[in-house]
C-alpha cells in the first residue's frame, strides 16, 4: 500500500475485508476509516419479538463496527468508524470524497451460483466507476 495515507474500508457484511484492509494499511501506518452503510428506513417496523430496537434500526451496523474495532485493537491498529444510511455505492463514494481518501478497499463475496457469477456485484462496479480514487477489491 505504498503512497496511500488515507484508506477507506467499506464493510459488506463480512469482517474479512476489515481484517485484510487493516493488515494492508498497517504496513504504511495510514489513517484508516471503516465504513458500514445501512439501508434507509422506509416505513413501519414490525417489532414483534424484537429485543433491541437499536439493532433493528441500524441493521446490525453498530455491532459490525464494534467487531471491526475489536479486530483493529487485536492488530494494534487505530481506526475510525462511520455508520451511514443510504445507497451503498453512493455513500461509499461520498465518504471517500469527503475524507479525501487515497484508496477504497471493498470486499467481494464469492458468487456460488451461476446467476451470481452472471450478474456480479453492482455495488463494486458502481464504486469502481465513480470513485475519486483507486479501488482495491479483496475476496471475502
Amino acid at each position: 500500500m505504498k503512497g496511500y495515507r488515507k484508506v477507506l474500508i467499506a464493510m459488506n457484511g463480512s469482517t474479512d475485508v476489515v481484517q485484510e484492509g487493516i493488515k494492508m494499511a498497517q504496513d504504511e501506518k495510514t489513517w484508516v476509516t471503516v465504513l458500514k452503510v445501512i439501508p434507509p428506513n422506509e416505513g413501519d417496523l414490525n417489532l414483534t419479538g424484537i429485543k433491541s430496537i437499536g439493532d433493528v434500526l441500524d441493521s446490525g451496523g453498530r455491532k459490525a463496527l464494534h467487531e471491526a474495532r475489536r479486530m483493529a485493537d487485536d492488530e494494534g491498529a487505530l481506526i475510525r468508524t462511520r455508520l451511514e444510511e443510504g445507497a451503498p455505492a453512493e455513500k461509499i463514494v461520498a465518504v471517500a470524497t469527503e475524507e479525501r481518501c487515497d484508496v477504497i478497499i471493498l470486499g467481494a463475496k464469492k458468487q456460488k451460483g451461476w446467476l451470481g457469477r452472471l450478474f456480479g456485484d453492482h455495488v463494486i462496479e458502481n464504486v469502481i466507476r465513480t470513485a475519486p480514487c483507486p479501488v482495491f477489491v479483496v475476496g471475502a
